[in-house]
This record gives structure tokens, C-alpha cells and sequence, in this order.
């Protein structure tokens, strides 16, 4: 048991001591970027020396790294921000590099984000904003999510994305009335269901460098998915980029019906994951 203890110590410094040799390098690339005439990410601004001196050296309990939050910004110097969570507790253990990536990108001087309140959906002052149907064709609103306990894209792996759409299917498949639907696995997708996807606009891809040297596409397809209903009025995204997404969506200028069923799929109770 013991023995057994330190090879999983072992294999946990290893990956860890190569994390810090790429941080190095990725550091040196960014760092040497002339700025702004070969990048002018909003990391390039915010990551001085002396904020990477600080924060090199740490690690999330999931064992999220720096390297792992900059690498893609580091390898694509044209990005527009270039820094992804490595898992929730990014935003914490590398708080001043995210808290000054955040004010700079909202043009805020304080951080100070209200808690999410979706309001009284039976009193909403909204509802079909264009009833004559001139001025719009469809209505959306999507919204992201993240399951408890997972890492984000930088640092997740074959078998979390795997549990989490199981999950996620799981949830989904207590939905009611108009909501209920199907998931559908990229991995092992027919043709038929594929095509039907892309004509719908719903299949979504592994086309974004940026995304991709971040981690999003690793294990592609595997541990992806996408549920809608027979309406095609509600769609949820599984592993694209966030855990979750879920689309309300309608033809017409109807944001209020359109914004309730985004809400009672929010607080649906089995979609509230631990």
C-alpha cells in the first residue's frame, strides 16, 4: 500500500515537473512578444515579471497550473485575451493575473459581480417584442454552466468528460413536457443524425486553434454531446467549451416565452449537479 502510495506521488511530480519546464518556454514566448506590434492580448498586458514570479510556483487542488491557463495565449499571440481557467479554483489561486485580465477586458475598476438572479418569470415586463414579425426572424438566449468538482478544458480529461455527459444525459432525461428530447454522442454518430445536426445549425466543431491549444479538443470527440428537443426550441451543448450550455430559441420576437423556458430549465432540479 505504501508502495503504492508513492508511485502515485511520483507520477503526479512528473507531469508537474513538465508543467514547469513548458511554463518556462511559454513564458519566454510571450514574454518576447514585442508589444503590441506581435501581441497585444490582454495577458500580454497584465502578466509582468513580477506577477509570473509570483504566481509560477502555484498549483490548484485539482492541479491546475499557471502554464496551464496561459498556454494557449502563449502559443497563439494574435489571441484577444489568451488566458483560460484551468478549473474554478483558477480564479482564486491565480487571482491577481484573472482579476486584472477581468477589469481590463470589462473596462471596470472593481470586481464587484452581483449574485445571479434570474427574477420572478411570472412577472417579467417582457414578453413578444415584435408582434407585427417585420423586424425579427428568431429569438435566443443561451446561458453556460459548469458541473461541481471538474476541471475546466486546460486540464480535464478523457474520463470527466465521459462522466459528465453521463451526467448530463442522465439530468436531461428528466426534463418534462415540451423540454424532454434526445442526447445525441458525437463519438460513434451515424451520418444521418450528423447531417441532420449541420443542417440545423446545432453540430458544433473542433475548428478553433485557440480553443484547441487551450485543451478543448482533446479526446475529440469523446465525452461530447447535443440534447434538443422535438421543437428544436432547447438545446444543451455537453463539453464544447463550458460544461454545459443550454439554448432557448424560437422563430419569431417572442424573448419572454423564450426566456422562461431558459429559466425553468436553470432550476430544473435535476440539472443542479454536485
Amino acid at each position: 500500500m505504501y508502495k503504492n502510495y508513492c508511485n502515485q506521488l511520483e507520477q503526479q511530480k512528473q507531469p508537474q515537473q513538465e508543467k514547469m519546464s513548458d511554463l518556462a518556454e511559454l513564458w519566454k514566448k510571450l514574454s518576447g512578444a514585442k508589444y503590441p506590434d506581435e501581441c497585444k492580448s490582454l495577458l500580454k498586458q497584465c502578466l509582468t515579471q513580477e506577477l509570473f514570479d509570483q504566481l509560477k510556483d502555484k498549483k490548484t487542488s485539482l492541479n491546475g497550473t499557471l502554464a496551464d491557463c496561459i498556454r494557449s495565449g502563449a502559443k497563439n499571440l494574435d489571441s484577444g485575451v489568451g488566458l483560460y481557467a484551468c478549473d474554478p479554483e483558477a480564479y482564486t489561486t491565480f487571482k491577481p493575473l484573472f482579476d486584472a485580465v477581468i477589469k481590463m477586458y470589462h473596462k471596470v475598476d472593481t470586481i464587484n459581480h452581483p449574485k445571479p438572479d434570474f427574477g420572478d418569470i411570472s412577472k417579467l415586463d417582457f414578453g413578444d417584442i415584435d408582434p407585427s414579425g417585420e423586424m425579427i426572424v428568431s429569438t435566443r438566449v443561451r446561458v453556460g454552466r459548469s458541473h461541481d468538482g471538474y476541471s475546466f478544458p486546460p486540464c480535464s480529461n478523457k474520463e470527466a468528460r465521459i462522466d459528465m455527459l453521463k451526467k448530463t444525459e442522465e439530468a436531461c432525461a428528466t426534463l418534462p413536457g415540451e423540454l424532454a428530447g434526445k442526447m445525441y454522442r458525437l463519438e460513434g454518430m451515424s451520418k444521418t443524425d450528423e447531417q441532420q445536426l449541420i443542417d440545423d445549425h446545432f453540430l458544433f466543431k473542433n475548428d478553433d486553434r485557440m480553443l484547441g491549444d487551450a485543451g478543448g479538443y482533446a479526446d475529440w470527440p469523446i465525452g461530447r454531446g447535443i440534447f434538443h428537443n422535438p421543437k428544436k426550441t432547447f438545446l444543451v451543448w455537453v463539453n464544447e467549451e463550458d460544461h454545459l450550455r443550454f439554448i432557448s430559441m424560437q422563430m419569431g420576437g417572442n424573448l419572454g416565452e423564450v426566456y422562461k423556458r431558459l429559466v425553468n430549465v436553470s432550476v430544473h432540479a435535476g440539472l443542479f449537479f454536485k
